[in-house]
């Protein structure tokens, strides 16, 4: 194993960066090459079939089976003009990642001939073998068929020679067994209880959606060392090694310039994101050696969560032929910062207007205020909600670990913003207002804007902020799937917006006119929601104990946050918005259990075979090293001059004992544990492995990493944390 270490660096010591060749088009020439978008739709699609499937993408009306075909056919005649043989229903399963299944578009017609087909049925449905995937118990054996729908509103796409169409995948009952199904829903939700809202204030809204800009954030390291680390190859995470003697104390990786391979690697995973029209615009260094981040323009929401998936496919892909390896675990590295996804929200509608923007009137502004404070009061009533859906094991490695968010959710909106709320709250009352009393009040609310122009702050530790002109979930990991905290803020979003219209018509009946009646109701809002609103410092002790006091949760494990689908109000409001029934519900619930406890069993598997297999021995080797120097030093020197030069020995020697006496007790016990948690149910699994088995794999890697500084360099079978950070 040692020699794997050391061959893995003779290897990357001779690593070049990749030959990109300098452009000789503007990406404004490729951009979107690689899709069938709307340019692509006018030109191979009939214009009567054109304009009913941008009609059906716009209302999120069913396309007629009828139709299908002519789309099918112009969408394979596009392809094949591209040279594409195979197609695939694009799904993102329960397991995190995409699922595809290609097939050729050639079909036999008599002996030794063949045609190119793609009819309306393979473009609407096909059937793949759903047993490969997690159901949490919605399908029997003898119902293990699944379904894939295609999505019109995300348009189809070419990956090397197969057109990727992207679907959502339900059960053969009608169940959705994937993130899209939900969050399409969540989305149409949103839109029905916005439009309402935003008419108080603009008839001529006829539509609203979600947007969403990610921040992708991920660690590079070489192919050779990761090959050398099976922890790294089976858990995406390194279970042992001792901090490096630099880390990122001094801070001085976030402005440098990226290293010439790492700069080479983005530059070609641009251009194929940019090929596949995903908005890739930013490219940068983050604070972590070898830690980097990219982040395209925002986009409506189902589309960038596509896009984000796609993203993560393609790094990885581009990453081979550069020798590298993403790592987009959550905390890959001990002791440095992990990686997170930043998910950028608001709210966008036909006209042209982002309703998490203030304008410059008093009437554009009461309505930044309406959905800045439904917000607000949304994350308020359902922080439990938001925390359970960014849950993961590896996430729960990042959050609270004074680099990321804490787990405990709050909202940073900034001193300006704090003081807008006050004075609504001190001057709107319950008692009617003289018209001077509502003059001042609208020029105040209209001074927004200049109040804003300098609103720079950002605080770090919040996982929710506003930041000028959306909303920024800070707490979502690097890993995930965008569409389960989408799908979780557009629901609770949906749901809010509807009790503030009731809220504010019950008003209006009661003779109270429009404006007052909006500031009323934000007006009790904003007391309501006061507790989760921190501006200080959250990764404070001080912080813990008053969030305490203001009764705001702090779930610091997946298995425990998970509770919170489960809950009366949650199943409540999923159900009557139309997003997820109960059932369904349950089933994700046991397949998050399910997949915490899976995780946590590899790696307490892994850790095991390396300190038996190779760090115990590399330290038993090195040990026997030291006694045969002692044994030497006994035949040359008396003994008191042997006492004496042989104790640094000695105390080695002792060190290296007591430590893998630890080590192979605590791997015994953890053993016993798990036995204990792999007969349980999913549930009460996950959290055994949560309480009983995690804490043996701290234990174990501290010994462990221990010896690391002890042993001799040259039997040290693992790549250190300096080879992984710092040698590019």
């Amino acid at each position: 194993m040692a020699k794997l270490r050391f061959d893995a660096l003779h290897v990357l010591l001779n690593r070049a960066p990749g030959d990109i060749p300098e452009p000789t088009e503007k990406i404004s020439d490729y951009y979107g090459r690689n899709v069938f978008h709307d340019s692509a739709m006018q030109q191979f699609l009939p214009r009567s079939v054109y304009k009913r499937v941008k009609e059906c993408i716009d209302t999120g009306e069913r396309l007629e089976r009828r139709l299908a075909d002519e789309v099918a056919s112009g969408m394979k005649a596009w392809a094949m003009d591209k040279k594409v043989t195979h197609y695939t229903h694009w799904f993102q399963p329960l397991t995190g990642r995409t699922a595809e299944k290609h097939d050729a578009f050639f079909t036999p017609t008599e002996v030794g001939q063949s045609i190119e087909m793609l009819g309306g049925d393979q473009l609407v449905q096909q059937e793949p073998d759903a047993s490969s995937f997690p159901s949490g118990g919605l399908r029997n054996t003898f119902e293990a068929r699944g379904y894939t729908a295609w999505d019109p509103s995300s348009p189809a796409f070419i990956i090397d020679s197969t057109l990727c169409i992207p679907t959502v995948f339900v059960a053969y009952t009608g169940q959705a067994l994937d993130f899209k199904a939900p969050l399409l829903k969540a989305l149409h939700s949103l839109q029905e209880a916005a439009v309402p809202v935003c008419q108080y204030f603009d008839r001529n809204v006829n539509k609203v959606q979600a947007t969403l800009g990610w921040e992708q954030e991920y660690f590079l390291v070489d192919d050779a060392l990761f090959k050398a680390r099976p922890d790294l190859a089976l858990t995406g995470r390194t279970l042992f090694g001792h901090s490096s003697s630099k880390g990122q104390q001094l801070d001085d990786h976030y402005f440098g310039s990226i290293p010439d391979r790492a700069n080479a690697y983005m530059r070609e995973f641009e251009k194929e994101s940019h090929l596949l029209g995903i908005p890739i615009k930013t490219r940068h260094n983050e604070v972590a050696p070898n830690q980097f981040e990219c982040a395209p323009i925002y986009e409506e929401t189902n589309l960038a969560v596509d896009h984000n998936q796609l993203l993560m496919d393609v790094m990885e892909k581009v990453a081979h032929k550069h020798g590298f390896r993403v790592l987009l675990h959550e905390k890959p590295f001990a002791g440095i910062n992990g990686s997170g996804k930043h998910n950028n929200w608001s709210l966008a509608t036909d006209t042209g207007v982002n309703l998490l923007s203030p304008g410059n009137t008093p009437k554009t502004n009461i309505r930044f205020l309406t959905f800045f404070i439904n917000t607000i009061k949304a994350v308020h009533d359902y922080d439990d909600l938001l925390r359970a859906s960014i849950a993961s094991a590896g996430n729960d490695h990042r959050l609270g670990a004074n680099e990321a968010p804490p787990a405990i959710i709050s909202i940073f909106i900034g001193s300006q913003l704090t003081q807008v709320l006050n004075d609504l709250e001190k001057r709107v009352t319950d008692k009617d207002m003289s018209p001077d009393e509502k003059t001042d009040l609208k020029l105040h609310i209209g001074k927004i804007p200049e109040i804003l122009l300098d609103n720079t702050d950002r605080n770090r530790t919040s996982p929710f902020a506003f930041t000028g002109n959306k909303f920024e979930l800070r707490a979502v990991g690097s890993h995930a799937n965008c569409s389960s905290p989408m799908t979780v803020m557009n629901t609770i979003m949906a749901r809010q917006l509807k009790i503030f219209r009731k809220d504010v018509d019950a008003l209006i009946k009661k003779g109270k006119k429009k404006d007052v009646a909006i500031l009323t109701v934000l007006r009790k809002y904003i007391v309501a929601s006061k507790d989760i609103l921190f501006e200080g410092n959250g990764y404070g002790e001080e912080w813990v104990k008053e969030a305490t006091k203001r009764g705001l949760s702090n779930i610091k494990t997946t298995p425990h946050a998970l509770d919170a689908f489960l809950s009366k109000s949650s199943v409540k409001l999923f159900e009557e918005e139309g997003v997820l029934t109960k059932e369904e519900l349950e089933a994700r619930n046991e397949i998050y259990y399910e997949n915490y406890q899976m995780k946590i069993q590899i790696e307490a598997r892994v850790a095991g075979d390396l300190v038996g297999n190779h760090i115990i021995p590399a330290a038993l080797a090195y040990q026997q090293k030291l006694i045969s120097s002692v044994t030497g030093l006994k035949t040359i020197y008396p003994e008191k001059e042997f006492q004496r030069l042989a104790k640094p020995h000695l105390d080695i020697i002792s060190k290296v004992s007591e430590r893998v006496e630890r080590i192979q007790t605590s791997v015994e016990k953890m053993i016993d544990e798990r036995k204990k948690a792999n007969k349980l149910e999913a549930k009460p699994s996950s959290l055994a492995y949560c309480k009983n088995v995690l804490p043996y794999l701290d234990e174990i890697r501290y010994e462990a990493d221990k010896l690391e500084l002890i042993v001799e360099d040259d039997l040290w079978p693992l790549p250190k944390y300096r080879e992984l950070l710092f040698t590019r």
